[in-house]
């Protein structure tokens, strides 16, 4: 079985074709990508993948049994046509099989909304598209609050305007894997699956930070608006807006869900008390 993989020079993509190299052959794994030389270094047969290009999609997809379509990264209007051209060419190449990356979150009144009922009308579109499919709804990623750890001891604080609001945040490995498992098991097709760990607070993220990194940092909750305010000074002002609507949903309950992930991958999702000891582990000399 042949299984493709796109925008495999991204972070996640290029996570799933590693999980699935820890599966399966690398002989049955395809990598698309935009920009194809960004993806030699995975070490499996690499193909061209712009969503923009349709004859280009159905030529690279030609003998793939299963395709694995990451959300693209455009704006919210052109993400849907561009995913359309991604499951318009694998009919097209004769694909059967088709996992889509979706997303958890508010689905009106915040600044990510459109992002997220992008995603919703592409999973209406896969679900509808004739072929086999399976959906994963990510969590949050963790890795950015990680990444962004000498900035908040600057701080002196971790500050957003998610407030007392859960959040089932997850990471690149753990959906990797899942997504490994619902492309090489036909047992997963027809489901949607939220793909998130254990819900936590800002306050519980805090002190996981703290006892990782040796900080002493604490939460400090923000309005909506002041922390839009900061992160278009930070990030400019699409992707500042679009933070703050994700810490607006998150405010909201809105990535409080119940998780599927065992299910999808079958194993339990990482514990934050076991992936943040990891952390401090590597930390240590």
């Amino acid at each position: 079985m042949k299984i493709a993989v796109t925008a495999a020079s991204g972070q996640l993509g290029a996570a799933i074709v590693n999980a699935l190299l820890s599966l399966t052959s690398k002989e049955n794994i395809i990598a698309l990508a935009r920009t194809p030389e960004k993806a030699q270094h995975l070490g499996v047969e690499v193909r061209p993948g712009d969503y923009n290009d349709l004859a280009q999609l159905e030529a690279s997809l030609q003998s793939v049994d299963t395709l694995l379509l990451v959300s693209g990264m455009d704006a919210p209007d052109k993400r849907i046509g561009q995913h359309r051209n991604v499951i318009a060419a694998a009919k097209k190449a004769g694909v059967t099989k088709i996992v889509y990356t979706s997303v958890q979150g508010a689905e009106e009144n915040t600044a990510f909304s459109p992002v997220i009922q992008s995603n919703r009308q592409t999973e209406q579109d896969v679900c509808e598209s004739g072929l086999e499919w399976v959906i994963g709804r990510n969590g949050i990623y963790i890795e950015p609050d990680i990444e962004y750890i000498e900035n908040y001891k600057k701080a002196g604080s971790i500050f957003n305007c998610a407030g007392e609001g859960k959040c089932g945040y997850t990471t690149r490995g753990e959906l990797a894997y899942a997504y490994a498992k619902m492309l090489l098991e036909d047992k997963h097709n027809g489901n949607t699956y939220n793909l998130n760990g254990e819900s936590i607070t800002q306050a519980q993220l805090t002190q996981y930070m703290n006892e990782a990194f040796d900080a002493n940092l604490v939460y400090q909750a923000m309005t909506v608006e002041a922390f839009k305010e900061n992160r278009i000074a930070e990030l400019g002002d699409f992707i500042g807006t679009v933070i703050a609507g994700i810490y607006q949903g998150i405010l909201e309950g809105k990535s409080d869900n119940p998780s599927q992930f065992a299910q999808a991958a079958g194993r339990e999702h990482i514990s934050w008390d076991d992936y943040f000891a990891q952390l401090k582990a590597q930390k240590t000399p």
